[in-house]
């Protein structure tokens, strides 16, 4: 009898119930339990999960990692999958290992590259990757030297954080003055440079931004599967172009994104993005955990989260084509149910192997998260601006 597999998934974005849906619903018919952890005892992810606890606040990050152990050790995780604190996470992997646990996420150094944005183009940059002109600033006089060399150059700029993820503190600058333009309508990424500078001025510290030209559609997400070995298993790009979303093989988009994952040790589930630069495609960001959209590629006949918790376990799936690539769709919000208490509800402890994890029984409260089309699916946890870097 082939043993069930245990799961965890820290504090991570809502769409992530998808992500465990695709684990229980995996080709291998393989039954799965999912552990998830969370401070916010809402989130989607506890109600969809076997077992749930509520995670500490106010951890430093050692303090975190302990914590982490002791939750793999006490309820026997075989994969975590690490999206909070992941950095100090991966750094005490032969930990993790002593006590059975499989961390499915890249090595300290690719995490460690990819956490500012300046050294991640710097290092791409070297291996022959394309990047966008870039700026670091930590000044109102730096940033604006590095706006009007942008505008001189006619581009728009824009600028994000260094070190960030989701689309998060990313702006558009324009020259208009601060109006009832920005106050009508939805919020707005752009912002008025003054507006910016006279902030800065105030602010007791120094920023630390990314300013760079503001990048056109498409946006390419390649969605990489990388074993330990640095080889790619697989590597699909998700398309977007305003509303519209679709999948490619194109080689300008996978080329790129295979040689970062495979010489960065971008070990297991990463996500790599491009946008164009004129006419060239040049990197935008690098995730070293799975993307919130990566059930998306189901729609290409693909399940990805089981393969890299095969692979993590060492159970090598090989090379991964899709059957076919999905048709374009755009992505819609939709209904998720939560637990009607105010505290998780926790799987009573059984004497017997449990059965393949079941869906979670209907409930009386419910919360709206992404969904492609009819079928239960997420897009992009933060829903990124139409005019993002």
């Amino acid at each position: 009898m082939v043993s069930r597999v245990r799961v965890w998934l820290n504090r991570t974005y809502a769409e992530n119930v998808f992500f465990m849906d695709q684990l229980r619903r995996n080709p291998s018919d393989r039954a799965v339990e999912i552990h998830a952890t969370h401070g916010d005892v809402d989130s989607p992810v506890l109600a969809a999960a076997d077992t749930a606890d509520l995670e500490p606040e106010g951890l430093s990050q050692a303090a975190y990692v302990e914590y982490a152990l002791d939750q793999c050790a006490r309820r026997g995780i075989d994969v975590f999958v690490p999206r909070l604190h992941q950095s100090e996470i991966v750094a005490h992997r032969a930990d993790f290992e002593a006590v059975g646990t499989a961390l499915l996420a890249p090595t300290p150094e690719a995490v460690a590259v990819f956490h500012d944005k300046v050294i991640a183009y710097e290092a791409v940059q070297a291996i022959g990757v394309p990047v966008p002109p870039w700026w670091r600033v930590r000044t109102a006089p730096e940033l604006v030297a590095a706006v009007e060399e942008l505008e001189a150059a006619g581009h728009k700029a824009c600028f994000k954080p260094a070190s960030g993820a989701g689309g998060v503190g990313f702006r558009v600058v324009t020259r208009a003055p601060f109006s009832l333009m920005h106050l009508n309508g939805f919020p707005s990424p752009y912002v008025p440079l003054d507006t910016v500078v006279e902030a800065l001025e105030r602010a007791d510290e120094q920023v630390d931004w990314l300013v760079m030209p503001r990048l056109e559609e498409p946006e390419v997400s390649v969605d990489c599967l990388t074993g330990p070995d640095n080889v790619v298993r697989l590597a699909v790009g998700r398309t977007k172009n305003g509303r519209r979303r679709g999948f490619t093989l194109h080689e300008q988009w996978l080329e790129p994104a295979r040689r970062i994952a495979e010489g960065f040790g971008l070990h297991y589930l990463s996500n790599i993005q491009f946008r164009m630069f004129g006419d060239t495609p040049v990197l935008m960001d690098v995730n070293t955990r799975p993307a919130g959209g990566l059930h998306q590629l189901s729609l290409c006949g693909v399940n990805a989260p089981w393969a890299a918790v095969q692979l993590a376990l060492g159970e090598d799936p090989g090379t991964i084509e899709p059957p076919f690539l999905g048709a374009d769709y755009a992505v819609v919000s939709g209904p998720r149910q939560l637990r009607p208490v105010s505290l998780p509800h926790q799987r009573a402890e059984e004497s017997e192997p449990l059965l393949p994890a079941a869906a979670a029984p209907a409930q009386d409260s419910v919360d709206t998260v992404d969904a492609v089309d009819t079928a239960p699916e997420a897009s992009e946890t933060g829903s990124r601006a139409a005019a993002r870097a």
